[in-house]
């Protein structure tokens, strides 16, 4: 195992990081900007390096400062925690030939499973059901044209490169497909450097359900079950829950054993989210996340297993501590995004101080979080404050739970979304199970401007 550990990251997912590395026995070192002198991650670690000023790209997205910074602190190896550089292949790959090791997956194969088109030939040739759509990118609206002819409306146009919605144009019809297609590139460039852009069947209604997979260099796979993601605001997820309340017990095991499959034969390494859509009793892979993701604590939740931890672990050249038959999840979870963002006004970021925050406790209560009472939520990095993972031995009492969990919490100094979350709890499509990733844009109702 390591000795020491630079995470290059902050917020609470730094936090979480240090503290499974500590656990491990290992010393910690945090980076900081100028605006997170002071910040719950820097006052949790070891050490502290700082590492620019407050913009991102002169601080956490500094791959040279990083390096440096790891170069100074003398570490062993770099975490990335999730989001900034976690899925970067060119800073995972310069991590690889510098004497730190990366704790993740491979940058080759981060390389391959970031590019759409790539992820999907590899998982087709697993044997993994893809949504119908384009092998290889393509450079020219006629395509869209001649796709939509053969499978029919409504497509999507996808960056190559992009994720979280970015990059994502829907075709209703033929009379949107030029400016949709330029629109995508455009993004793409923007966002991942990359303006290829494929076509694929748009699924107008479908379930979000992702599956937890851990591999290591020994060849053992496992998989930790799926969550469920389908509530989503513009294809950005809000809130996940554990297991899927739409899946019965035989799709289930199809589901995780195409993830398994897929990841095995690809070679990966390391901790990855395999991504599918679920419609009519049927899933299709989506997309491979290269990294640990914000919802992996609800998986957690239910096995007991620490991602993290196993993460070092695999990072370190030690197999997977767990064979695939001790997985065995108990009960439900849920977790809850608490964002600075006032749910009133379109989510329009809050950043602020936190004069008061009271976050909840109690029976079947994981809080994780970057901040303290009387720290300031910043306004140049991501709004997540809070992460509230909330478990029950089943879905109905995972619900009650939550709602006394959220109702309990106190936060003064800014808005965040608590009011949304339990708006989502009260409502009956979310309650009964019929909701999908088009809950919230098409059906939810449940707040409105005070």
């Amino acid at each position: 195992m390591f000795d020491r550990v630079l995470v290059a990251n902050r917020g609470e997912i730094a936090v979480r990081v240090l503290q499974a590395a500590s656990e491990l026995g290992m010393e910690t070192v945090a980076v900081y900007s100028d605006a997170d002198e002071t910040a719950k991650h820097v006052r949790r670690a070891d050490e502290a390096v700082h590492v620019g000023p407050s913009v991102a790209d002169k601080s956490y997205l500094d791959r040279e400062a990083l390096l440096e910074a790891a170069a100074e602190a003398d570490v062993d190896a770099i975490h990335p925690g999730y989001g900034f550089l976690a899925e970067n292949e060119s800073f995972a790959r310069r991590v690889e030939e510098s004497p730190f090791a990366w704790v993740g997956p491979p940058s080759e194969l981060m390389a391959d499973f970031g590019e759409k088109t790539k992820s999907r030939t590899l998982m087709d040739r697993a044997g993994v059901p893809i949504v119908p759509g384009t092998r290889d990118p393509i450079d020219d609206p006629a395509q869209v044209r001649e796709f939509a002819a053969e499978h029919g409306y409504p497509v999507a146009i996808k960056a190559d490169g992009g994720g979280g919605g970015r990059g994502l144009r829907v075709v209703e019809d033929e009379n949107e497909i030029e400016s949709a297609f330029e629109q995508a590139r455009r993004e793409g460039e923007a966002y991942f450097d990359n303006p290829a852009v494929y076509v694929e069947k748009f699924l107008d209604d479908p379930r979000h359900i992702e599956v937890q997979v851990i591999a290591d260099e020994h060849g053992n796979v496992r998989h930790l079950y799926e969550r469920d993601c389908s509530v989503q605001r513009r294809q950005q997820k809000l809130i996940e829950e554990t297991p899927s309340p739409v899946l019965d017990d035989e799709t289930r095991e199809e589901l995780c054993e195409a993830a398994t499959r897929g990841v095995a034969e690809a070679g990966y390494t390391n901790a990855g989210t395999v991504e599918f859509l679920y419609e009519g009793g049927d899933f299709y892979f989506l997309e491979v996340n290269a990294r640990i993701q914000v919802e992996h604590t609800i998986t957690e939740a239910v096995t007991g297993i620490d991602l993290v931890k196993e993460q070092f672990r695999v990072a370190a050249g030690e197999e997977i501590s767990f064979e695939q038959a001790e997985v065995e999840p108990r009960g439900a979870a849920i977790e809850f995004r608490i964002n600075a963002e006032d749910p009133t006004r379109e989510f329009a970021p809050t950043p602020g101080e936190l004069e008061t925050y009271q976050p909840p406790t109690g029976n079947g209560v994981r809080v994780d979080d970057g901040v303290n009472e009387g720290d300031r939520v910043s306004p140049f990095y991501d709004s997540l404050v809070a992460k509230f993972v909330v478990s029950g031995r089943d879905r109905e009492e995972a619900l009650s739970r939550s709602r006394r969990a959220l109702e309990e919490t106190e936060i003064e100094g800014i808005a965040t979304t608590i009011p949304f979350h339990l708006a989502v709890l009260a409502d009956e499509t979310f309650r009964q199970n019929e909701h999908t990733t088009k809950y919230l844009d098409r059906q939810f109702d449940g707040l409105e401007d005070e």
